[in-house]
Protein backbone atom coordinates (compact mmCIF):
# COMPACT_ATOMS: atom_id res chain seq x y z
CA UNK A 1 0.00 0.00 0.00
CA UNK A 2 1.39 3.13 -1.14
CA UNK A 3 0.76 6.55 1.28
CA UNK A 4 1.36 9.92 1.00
CA UNK A 5 5.04 11.06 0.32
CA UNK A 6 5.27 7.23 -1.06
CA UNK A 7 4.97 5.72 1.99
CA UNK A 8 4.62 2.13 1.28
CA UNK A 9 4.53 0.02 4.52
CA UNK A 10 3.32 -3.92 5.35
CA UNK A 11 2.27 -4.08 8.05
CA UNK A 12 0.95 0.16 9.33
CA UNK A 13 -0.19 -0.99 12.83
CA UNK A 14 3.37 -1.65 14.02
CA UNK A 15 4.93 0.88 11.73
CA UNK A 16 2.09 3.77 13.61
CA UNK A 17 3.41 2.21 17.08
CA UNK A 18 7.04 2.08 16.03
CA UNK A 19 6.81 6.00 14.87
CA UNK A 20 4.09 7.00 18.36
CA UNK A 21 7.03 5.08 20.42
CA UNK A 22 9.82 7.54 19.07
CA UNK A 23 7.49 10.94 19.48
CA UNK A 24 6.40 9.96 22.92
CA UNK A 25 10.61 9.71 23.44
CA UNK A 26 10.72 13.27 21.47
CA UNK A 27 8.04 14.92 23.19
CA UNK A 28 6.16 13.17 26.04
CA UNK A 29 2.99 11.08 25.93
CA UNK A 30 0.30 14.27 26.83
CA UNK A 31 1.87 16.07 23.68
CA UNK A 32 1.28 12.97 20.66
CA UNK A 33 -1.58 13.28 18.40
CA UNK A 34 -3.11 11.11 15.79
CA UNK A 35 -2.68 13.76 13.52
CA UNK A 36 0.96 14.74 13.99
CA UNK A 37 1.57 11.07 14.25
CA UNK A 38 -0.27 10.64 10.76
CA UNK A 39 2.06 13.25 9.31
CA UNK A 40 5.32 11.80 10.45
CA UNK A 41 4.31 8.40 9.36
CA UNK A 42 3.26 9.94 6.15
CA UNK A 43 -0.30 8.24 6.04
CA UNK A 44 -4.09 9.43 6.11
CA UNK A 45 -4.91 11.77 9.24
CA UNK A 46 -7.57 8.77 9.79
CA UNK A 47 -4.96 5.88 9.54
CA UNK A 48 -4.30 5.51 13.00
CA UNK A 49 -8.14 6.33 14.38
CA UNK A 50 -8.44 3.23 11.51
CA UNK A 51 -5.48 0.69 13.63
CA UNK A 52 -6.49 2.11 17.42
CA UNK A 53 -10.11 3.83 17.75
CA UNK A 54 -8.70 6.89 19.20
CA UNK A 55 -5.37 7.90 21.21
CA UNK A 56 -5.81 5.86 24.34
CA UNK A 57 -6.04 3.07 22.08
CA UNK A 58 -2.97 3.78 20.47
CA UNK A 59 -0.82 4.08 24.12
CA UNK A 60 -3.00 1.07 25.34
CA UNK A 61 -1.23 -0.86 22.45
CA UNK A 62 2.23 0.93 22.74
CA UNK A 63 1.92 -0.17 26.60
CA UNK A 64 1.24 -3.83 25.73
CA UNK A 65 3.69 -3.95 22.92
CA UNK A 66 6.48 -2.63 25.27
CA UNK A 67 5.18 -4.94 28.19
CA UNK A 68 5.56 -7.77 25.90
CA UNK A 69 9.02 -6.71 24.99
CA UNK A 70 9.82 -5.89 28.61
CA UNK A 71 8.15 -9.45 29.72
CA UNK A 72 10.53 -11.27 26.85
CA UNK A 73 13.96 -9.25 27.59
CA UNK A 74 13.25 -10.21 31.59
CA UNK A 75 12.59 -13.27 30.90
CA UNK A 76 16.22 -14.07 28.45
CA UNK A 77 18.22 -12.42 31.36
CA UNK A 78 16.91 -14.44 34.27
CA UNK A 79 18.63 -17.51 33.34
CA UNK A 80 21.43 -15.39 34.83
CA UNK A 81 19.64 -14.83 37.74
CA UNK A 82 17.34 -12.09 39.61
CA UNK A 83 20.61 -9.81 39.18
CA UNK A 84 21.02 -9.76 35.56
CA UNK A 85 17.12 -9.97 35.25
CA UNK A 86 16.81 -6.67 37.41
CA UNK A 87 19.59 -4.88 35.00
CA UNK A 88 17.05 -5.81 31.82
CA UNK A 89 14.47 -4.28 33.30
CA UNK A 90 16.54 -1.37 34.15
CA UNK A 91 18.12 -1.59 30.68
CA UNK A 92 14.64 -1.65 29.01
CA UNK A 93 13.78 1.84 30.27
CA UNK A 94 16.56 2.93 28.82
CA UNK A 95 16.84 1.59 25.63
CA UNK A 96 12.54 1.95 24.78
CA UNK A 97 11.98 4.83 26.99
CA UNK A 98 8.75 5.99 24.42
CA UNK A 99 7.17 2.73 25.39
CA UNK A 100 8.26 2.71 29.09
CA UNK A 101 6.42 6.37 29.30
CA UNK A 102 3.24 5.01 29.32
CA UNK A 103 3.12 1.54 30.20
CA UNK A 104 2.78 2.51 33.94
CA UNK A 105 0.32 5.39 33.63
CA UNK A 106 -3.27 3.85 33.73
CA UNK A 107 -4.84 7.48 33.38
CA UNK A 108 -3.24 7.18 29.30
CA UNK A 109 -5.06 3.71 28.69
CA UNK A 110 -7.77 1.58 28.55
CA UNK A 111 -7.60 -0.32 31.63
CA UNK A 112 -9.95 -3.05 30.54
CA UNK A 113 -7.65 -4.11 27.40
CA UNK A 114 -7.40 -7.85 27.13
CA UNK A 115 -4.14 -7.38 25.24
CA UNK A 116 -2.92 -4.90 28.05
CA UNK A 117 -3.89 -7.88 30.73
CA UNK A 118 -2.45 -10.21 28.73
CA UNK A 119 0.33 -8.37 28.50
CA UNK A 120 0.96 -7.03 32.04
CA UNK A 121 0.28 -10.37 33.51
CA UNK A 122 3.78 -12.25 31.00
CA UNK A 123 5.72 -9.44 32.52
CA UNK A 124 4.78 -10.14 35.93
CA UNK A 125 5.41 -13.64 35.45
CA UNK A 126 8.97 -12.88 34.30
CA UNK A 127 9.90 -10.57 37.22
CA UNK A 128 8.55 -13.16 39.31
CA UNK A 129 10.59 -16.03 37.76
CA UNK A 130 13.68 -13.64 38.40
CA UNK A 131 12.52 -13.30 42.24
CA UNK A 132 11.96 -17.17 42.31
CA UNK A 133 15.92 -17.70 41.38
CA UNK A 134 16.95 -16.45 44.41
CA UNK A 135 17.50 -18.48 46.86
CA UNK A 136 14.73 -19.43 49.12
CA UNK A 137 16.88 -18.67 52.20
CA UNK A 138 17.26 -15.43 51.01
CA UNK A 139 14.01 -13.95 50.92
CA UNK A 140 12.60 -16.29 53.39
CA UNK A 141 10.63 -13.90 55.32
CA UNK A 142 8.59 -12.68 51.99
CA UNK A 143 6.62 -14.90 50.29
CA UNK A 144 7.41 -14.84 46.64
CA UNK A 145 4.57 -12.95 45.39
CA UNK A 146 6.01 -10.19 47.81
CA UNK A 147 9.58 -10.36 46.68
CA UNK A 148 7.86 -9.87 43.19
CA UNK A 149 6.61 -6.34 44.95
CA UNK A 150 9.61 -5.68 46.59
CA UNK A 151 12.07 -6.51 43.47
CA UNK A 152 9.36 -4.72 41.55
CA UNK A 153 9.96 -2.02 43.29
CA UNK A 154 13.50 -1.44 43.08
CA UNK A 155 14.16 -1.98 39.48
CA UNK A 156 10.96 0.37 38.56
CA UNK A 157 12.38 2.67 40.60
CA UNK A 158 16.20 2.95 39.37
CA UNK A 159 14.71 2.58 35.25
CA UNK A 160 12.23 5.57 36.25
CA UNK A 161 15.27 7.74 37.32
CA UNK A 162 17.53 5.88 34.50
CA UNK A 163 15.03 6.64 32.04
CA UNK A 164 14.19 10.58 33.67
CA UNK A 165 18.09 11.11 32.87
CA UNK A 166 18.07 11.65 36.90
CA UNK A 167 21.26 9.25 37.02
CA UNK A 168 24.01 10.62 34.22
CA UNK A 169 26.83 9.90 36.43
CA UNK A 170 25.97 6.14 37.71
CA UNK A 171 26.68 3.14 35.52
CA UNK A 172 23.03 2.19 35.88
CA UNK A 173 23.41 -1.69 35.02
CA UNK A 174 26.34 -2.25 37.39
CA UNK A 175 23.91 0.20 39.86
CA UNK A 176 20.89 -1.99 39.28
CA UNK A 177 22.95 -5.69 39.61
CA UNK A 178 24.60 -4.30 42.96
CA UNK A 179 20.98 -3.31 44.16
CA UNK A 180 19.43 -6.50 42.67
CA UNK A 181 22.39 -8.56 44.73
CA UNK A 182 21.88 -6.24 48.38
CA UNK A 183 17.79 -6.07 48.19
CA UNK A 184 17.97 -10.34 49.52
CA UNK A 185 21.27 -10.46 50.94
Amino acid sequence: MVMSDGYHHGDLRRALLDESAQMIDEVGPSSLSLRELARRAGVSHGAPAHHFGDRRGLLTALAAQGLRLLAADVAAATAGGFDEAAVAYVRFAREHPGHYAVMHRPELLHADDGELSAARASSMEALMAGVESIPAERRAHLTTSEAAHVAWSLVHGLASLAAEGATPDLQTDDLARRAARQLFA
